[in-house]
């Protein structure tokens, strides 16, 4: 094993390992045991949720100007230990190396708009009749739960933990057990950089853990971001539970090409999209419709995708399930009469005989109602289909239940606008395989990609982590009382 046992981390401390159930982390990479980690228990998140009630006073009541200094010194920990905290996430994930590091210079990016939200929660005050001031405050919720997915060990956990705690927050976050390793330095530069004990903590576990956090008492909020259909499930829970949720779920990313779209620009964003991260992220580009004659562009993409070789440029899926679900998809739409022009089945790496990889795989003329049309297959597959005109196209798009993210390829103008006021997604983009906005604007899907209100990152993510407490101040005793008194 070549890690530690993983362990939860309450009030500032790495617990004790306790005797109960663990599973084993393995490198999607190779095979290698990396370590094990806890499937964690009631008592644990008790133990969680006390540290953060013990350090809510304390760091809630902390000028927002003094809390985010923790996340100036945090971010410089973050440069400072990139190369290990990249080689981290692409040991336990199975991305690449520069893929890794993306996702940590990412991390730095979400840290740095933490440290401007001084700037952004000013709160506002107006003399609103004479003598009669309103003012309003954004004031923190309590302790709050972040649920994170496999893809991004480290960058979408930084989608929550330095918003959240900046805004006077404290924190538990709840890891996937298929990637624990990266949450646990994340605790460790916290500390270093100067956060209070109990401030963050982390309970690993499994579905359990994310049940028993969905219906505590004295969580105030829960973030989810993973699968549609869990999606739902912790969505309906917290909310029912009293709970402020929002939960994001999985996506259908429709790319349309235009004819006149610039040919090797196009197929370098098509095949980067779909095979990015081995295509496990909720922003890849799963589906791309063919608006008229595109043969060209098409065979350009085919070109791409064979540049991508498993184990080189391109890395490992999640586990061998993933990889036998993945490979079912292309095989049922061979089966139904689609054309696979690069094939991605039965991968292996020399000398990663026990990594889980499938290669890019492109397949042709999919029909709309063929399941790798219509679901998540989170692979490096992309399904081509192929429409006359652009409202088939739109209309193809518009059918899908989810809503994260569209593109429009295309030289003009007019299209391009036509398409962004119609595609039904929270994200679009022109001539960008990856729409994904960049701080201060915020990520968020539309219909079943995304459950609550607002959005999980940038400005939008204020509202989501604070309450507006409003405040009415008279210095005019020798006014008349009226209906406002």
């Amino acid at each position: 094993m070549k890690y530690p046992a993983i362990r939860n981390f309450i009030d500032g401390q790495f617990s004790p390992s306790s005797p109960g159930r663990s599973l084993n982390v393995v490198s999607p990479l190779d095979g290698q045991l990396l370590s094990t980690v806890p499937l964690s228990d009631a008592a644990a998140l008790e133990a969680a949720v006390a540290a953060g009630q013990k350090a809510f006073p304390g760091w809630s009541r902390t000028p927002i100007k003094e809390r985010v200094q923790v996340f100036f010194r945090y971010k410089a920990l973050l440069e400072k230990h990139l190369v290990e905290l990249s080689t981290l996430v692409m040991e336990e994930n199975g991305k690449t190396y520069d893929e890794a590091k993306a996702e940590i210079e990412k991390c730095i990016e979400l840290t740095e708009f933490a440290t401007s939200l001084p700037q952004l929660v000013t709160g506002e005050v107006l003399e609103v009749s004479k003598g009669v001031e309103c003012r309003t405050e954004h004031a923190p919720l309590g302790v709050v739960a972040s649920i994170v997915p496999f893809n991004f060990p480290s960058m979408v956990p930084h989608w929550t933990i330095p918003n959240a705690i900046a805004l006077g927050n404290c924190m538990i976050l709840k890891p996937s057990e298929k990637v624990p390793l990266s949450a646990g330095r994340i605790a460790e530069l916290l500390k270093e950089a100067g956060l209070p004990d109990g401030v963050f903590n982390i309970v690993h576990g499994d579905v359990s853990i994310v049940e028993a956090i969905c219906s505590h008492p004295d969580i105030e909020a829960v973030s989810f971001v993973g699968s549609t259909r869990v999606a739902k499930i912790v969505y309906q829970q917290a909310t029912h539970n009293y709970k402020r949720c929002i939960a994001l779920g999985g996506a259908k990313n429709h790319l349309m090409v235009m004819p006149d779209a610039l040919p090797d620009m196009t197929a370098q964003n098509v095949a980067a999209s779909m095979s990015g991260c081995a295509g496990q992220r909720c922003m890849a580009a799963s589906a791309m419709v063919a608006v008229g004659d595109v043969d060209h562009i098409v065979s350009r993409i085919v070109d791409e995708a064979r540049k991508i070789i498993p184990g080189q440029n391109l890395g490992a899926v999640i586990n061998k399930e993933s990889k036998e679900r993945i490979e079912r998809y292309i095989t049922e739409a061979e089966a139904q009469g689609a054309t696979v022009l690069v094939d991605g089945r039965n991968a292996v790496v020399a000398g990663k005989e026990d990594g889980t990889y499938v290669g890019p795989t492109v397949i042709d003329h999919v029909r709309p109602d063929m399941a790798v049309a219509t679901e998540e297959i989170f692979g490096p597959v992309i399904s081509i289909m192929r429409t006359k005109t652009v409202d088939e196209a739109l209309k193809i798009e518009n059918a899908s239940s989810y809503g994260n993210a569209a593109s429009v390829f295309t030289q003009n103008g007019g299209v391009a606008r036509y398409v962004m006021e119609r595609a039904s997604a929270g994200m679009v983009g022109v001539n960008v395989g990856v729409p994904v906005p960049r701080e201060p604007f915020s990520f968020g899907g539309w219909n079943e990609s995304k459950f609550g209100v607002g959005d999980i990152t940038g400005k939008s993510s204020i509202a989501f982590w604070t309450k507006l407490k409003k405040t009415t101040i008279k210095w005019n005793p020798e006014a008349g009382v009226n209906w406002m008194s």
